[in-house]
């Protein structure tokens, strides 16, 4: 992804960054429209977690694009806040490909996510590697997204808690 164009034709939603690093089947899945989390408890508590943590914190949201969302804390830094680390790769490929995203606007920023209920924090920078890493998922998700068919269903551990979990298994 060298050029301006190449990064504007595969540009997406950070969501769909972290659901490639989550489950290919749901990033598929979202990616038509297909969507379960406006039903999920566990969608709703990060909701809640996101709006409510921090409180005492300067932030603004800001809306790119009309494509991404992102934090940005008064120090400048960008934020997301997560219920739990336990798809961190996710969380950080996410958080890194905001960044990338900013790069691409001549914006250099650093990422920070919280993980309040464990009172954790990963302080991010976008890396030459993270940057490698972020333009091949990129052109993953192009792959997957432009299927006419799911990636097939595998059983992970996280599947119990996904809001996609009765539409894959029942």
């Amino acid at each position: 992804m060298e050029n301006y164009q190449e990064f504007n034709d595969l540009k997406f939603q950070g969501i769909k960054i972290n659901y490639l690093y989550v489950c290919k089947r749901k990033l598929w899945l979202f990616s038509k429209n297909i969507t379960f989390e406006n039903r999920s408890d566990k969608v709703l508590l990060g909701k809640v977690l996101h709006e409510h943590s921090y409180p005492k914190e300067n932030k603004k949201e800001v809306l790119i694009d009309n494509l991404i969302m992102i934090d940005i804390l008064s120090d400048g830094s960008i934020r997301e806040v997560k219920y739990s680390s336990k798809m961190k790769e996710a969380d950080i490929m996410q958080v890194m490909y905001y960044l990338y995203y900013l790069k691409q606007r001549g914006i250099q920023k650093q990422g920070i996510i919280n993980y309040p209920k464990e009172k954790r924090k990963e302080v991010l920078r976008l890396t030459p590697e993270y940057e490698e890493k972020v333009k091949h998922a990129l052109k993953e998700i192009e792959e997957i997204t432009t299927r006419s068919i799911p990636p097939p269903v595998t059983k992970q551990k996280i599947c119990k808690s996904c809001a996609y979990f009765e539409f894959c298994w029942g």
